[in-house]
């Protein structure tokens, strides 16, 4: 069923929707858990043009299947193309219940910690807290009532940004390209501030003081998930395939566009900490971004770093909460989900009960959740459809035999196969890695298995659906 979304997005409006959903949240925050984590320099650096590269591939395989099949809905439509209904529910039901809502919250989570730095949010004691913990057995403990200040600026937040992309997608998709280049132009002001601010060391790019870690290859799959994190946004401009001007040109050039933009931006910034904070200081901070521009600007140029970083990542909410929506638009408009789901407002022309309905399941993340909980969780189930859809090149290839594709990634068969094999890898230590970190007590959720749970109860709910439909 053709969407009735209109096509008002460009190749510049696209690349801003790729850049801006990437950079967002996790470049100003998980330096300093991967520089715990590798306790290495050198590792660090290796891990960000790593990751780079891998979620470059992932691009390139996705701009062939977004270009072959250029509708709104993303993955949900590759999926429901190349492997049925069940697959493409369930994935879909995935992006709702886990990746694109807890990606949405751990971004609003973070700009409103940011915030903190300056508004002085208020917070429940430690004992309030532990009183109102919410078991999961078998998975962990959640606490609604931690960062209750900081949760409540990220729900507002949500639901500003859900009300002007309901309202209007010209005026999101207009804040989306204006923040984009706010934000590369805040991000160039703090890599010459701190590159050039004289109080660095470029020692700090290859020494360390720093214990390394006793398993090397559980913790760089570790801190390769906050890099993935920091990454992750490049899929996003496929959700919204079908409101693409020329898409079978637009999606790929600004998918690879967008990503070498990003990996550009990610080993500059991670060099800029690195000069000011040696790698074992830090891994000690929790603010990385303002620690370093204060260490070598005093006070007053982290407070107004923290500002740039606000703006920067009300940017990577709007371009999310845009988007991902439109999954869950496509599902119900194909039947395949909840009906009302998939209906464009008559007035407005956006998909605005998808959107109000992430927004809801967006909040409810925020105040049960963690930043590293949602942030670790989402990048695991995203990263099975990612294999999944390397799988898919494969049989879409087979479909179109003798038939010219529009756009078709490089490396093929190679690449695929082996963005596949890396993909079995990263997921097996991952679970490994928080099966472990759970039993000695070293983070209080089985990140990757809650993250199953919530994929799997969309199982019952598509029998369900699907005799409703009957």
């Amino acid at each position: 069923m053709p969407s009735t979304l209109s096509k008002k997005i460009g190749f510049w409006s696209a690349t801003s929707i790729i850049a801006g959903s990437i950079i967002g949240s996790a470049v100003f925050i998980k330096p300093a858990a991967m520089a715990a984590q590798l306790g290495s320099p050198v590792l660090l650096t290796v891990v960000w043009v790593i990751a780079g590269l891998l979620s470059l591939s992932g691009a390139m395989i996705y701009a062939e299947l977004g270009a072959a099949m250029p509708e709104t809905g993303g993955i949900y439509v590759f999926f429901r193309r190349i492997f049925g209904n069940f697959t493409a529910f369930l994935y879909g039901w995935s992006a709702l219940a886990v990746i694109n809502t807890a990606a949405v919250a751990a971004i609003a989570f973070v700009c409103a910690r940011y915030a903190n730095y300056f508004l002085h949010l208020p917070y429940f004691d430690e004992s309030t807290i532990a009183a109102a913990r919410l078991h999961i057995p078998l998975i962990g403990d959640l606490f609604p009532l931690q960062d209750i200040g900081i949760k409540s600026v990220a729900v507002l937040l949500v639901l500003s940004f859900t009300w002007l992309n309901y309202r209007s997608a010209r005026a999101g998709n207009g804040f989306q390209v204006i923040s984009t280049v706010l934000k590369l132009a805040v991000i160039a002001i703090l890599i010459g501030g701190l590159l050039f601010s004289g109080k660095g060391d470029v020692a700090n790019f290859f020494h360390n003081n720093a214990q390394l870690p006793d398993n090397m290859i559980g913790a760089i799959v570790v801190a390769m998930t906050g890099a993935f994190y920091a990454y992750d946004g490049w899929i996003n401009i496929t959700f919204v395939a079908g409101e693409i001007k020329d898409p079978q040109k637009n999606i790929p050039r600004s998918l690879i566009t967008g990503m070498l933009i990003c990996m550009i931006v990610y080993v500059l910034i991670n060099q800029a900490y690195l000069y000011i904070l040696p790698v074992e200081k830090m891994s000690t901070s929790s603010l990385v971004a303002a620690d370093a521009i204060e260490a070598a600007w005093g006070h007053t140029g982290g407070l107004v770093i923290a500002v740039f970083i606000v703006i920067c990542t009300l940017g990577a909410v709007n371009g999310n909460l845009m988007t991902t929506a439109r999954v869950t638009y496509a599902m119900g408009h194909d039947r395949n989900f909840f009906h009302w789901a998939g209906k464009t407002h008559k007035t407005y022309l956006t998909p605005g009960n998808a959107l109000w309905l992430h927004a809801a399941w967006t909040c409810l993340f925020i105040i049960t959740g963690s930043f590293d909980m949602l942030a670790d969780m989402f990048v695991f189930v995203t990263w099975i459809a990612y294999a999944l859809g390397a799988v898919g090149i494969f049989m879409l290839r087979k479909k179109k035999t003798g038939t010219t594709l529009p756009y078709k990634s490089w490396g093929y068969p190679v690449l695929p196969f082996l963005f596949i094999l890396f993909s079995l890898f990263y997921l097996i230590v991952t679970v490994w890695n928080d099966i472990s970190n759970y039993i000695n007590h070293r983070q209080p959720v089985i990140n990757s298995l809650l993250g199953l749970l919530l994929t799997a109860s969309g199982i019952p709910l598509y029998f369900y659906l699907r005799r409703k439909t009957k």
